[in-house]
């Protein structure tokens, strides 16, 4: 944990940095019939919760891309940002050269790689990270490029609302405590092999996010579940005593929505399954960062209760050089 740990207390640190880099772009909203977002793993992520916390206030229809395609739709009058901390991720670069064969407008957050290489020889606007981190311990920069990229289209600004965040993310021993809290009531023994994370849809991507977090730092086999849809499905699988840890996240947008979360927290617990709450009060920026951050910290502290190397990616590495040998 001490690896991770030193970079995940440098996310309010990555925030900063990417408001004081951040160059305007000059667009606006009405330019575009739609918006595409090509990332995948840690750069993809911050694409689903842009997309989940500007639902409300955007015009026009948000698309994740996290393949090697852009749809058909893909053209001239699209907004096409693409995410890849390396700069060097296969289907990001793929997305990257079919944006530019259809004349889409088109912007980049990377650390470098060929992904920056193409994108200075064609004068594509960078939102440039800093090197050194894993992926998905550099949210921060990706994440925060595109809050100010969308809030720009928009004709927002949220600067100061950011700044104001940079200061309570600092704090933090809070968010260790935070996440003690909850990691006191996980159950890791061998009975318990897997986490399943019910949200609301505005929390949808951060249950995302924590599942992510799970599999690559904990290597803890964790599954997402959006309500009201597996209300539909899911709860059918719900009877009796079940070997999981349930976790549950509430953006307590929708009261409908929150009762459906009630109940499935009261039958889980009728039956003495081991359920935790993680409401947020809202999905104001402010508590978005904030719990993403904790959640991370969580992911931290059950690998380091599980004993397995955080940063270690072995699978992963072993895909790639698959993938390479099969090239």
């Amino acid at each position: 944990m001490k690896y991770q740990k030193a970079f995940l207390e440098k996310f309010p640190v990555q925030i900063e940095y990417a408001l004081n880099q951040y160059d305007r772009h000059n667009l606006t909203i009405d330019q575009f019939q739609h918006i595409i977002i090509g990332g995948l793993g840690g750069s993809g992520i911050a694409g689903r919760i842009i997309k989940s916390y500007f639902q409300g206030s955007c015009p026009v229809p948000v698309e994740i891309i996290s393949d090697y395609n852009l749809p058909a739709y893909a053209g001239e009058k699209s907004l096409v940002i693409l995410s890849s901390y390396s700069g060097n991720t296969e289907e990001t670069l793929s997305l990257y050269i079919t944006a530019i064969e259809r004349h889409a407008t088109v912007l980049v957050i990377t650390t470098g790689g060929l992904l920056q290489e193409l994108a200075i020889e064609a004068n594509i606007q960078i939102y440039q990270a800093e090197k050194g981190f894993q992926p998905r311990m550099a949210l921060g920069y990706s994440l925060t490029f595109l809050v100010l990229i969308f809030s720009e289209l928009l004709k927002q600004s949220l600067h100061n609302n950011i700044r104001s965040l940079i200061v309570h993310l600092r704090e933090t021993e809070v968010f260790i405590t935070r996440a003690a809290t909850l990691f006191k009531q996980f159950k890791l023994n061998s009975k318990h092999g897997k986490c399943v994370i019910h949200t609301d849809t505005a929390a949808f991507p951060i249950g995302v996010r924590f599942a992510q977090q799970l599999q690559e730092n904990a290597k803890y086999e964790a599954f997402v579940h959006e309500m009201p849809e597996s209300n539909h499905n899911v709860i059918e699988s719900y009877y009796g005593h079940l070997n999981t840890n349930f976790v549950f996240i509430d953006s307590c947008l929708n009261q409908k929505v929150s009762a459906r979360i009630s109940f499935i927290k009261n039958l889980l617990e009728k039956n003495k399954n081991n359920v935790i709450d993680t409401h947020l009060n809202g999905f104001t920026l402010r508590d978005m960062y904030e719990t993403i951050y904790c959640l991370d910290w969580l992911s931290l502290m059950i690998a380091d209760a599980r004993n397995v190397q955080s940063d270690a990616i072995q699978n992963i590495n072993q895909l790639k050089e698959y993938l390479s040998a099969k090239s």
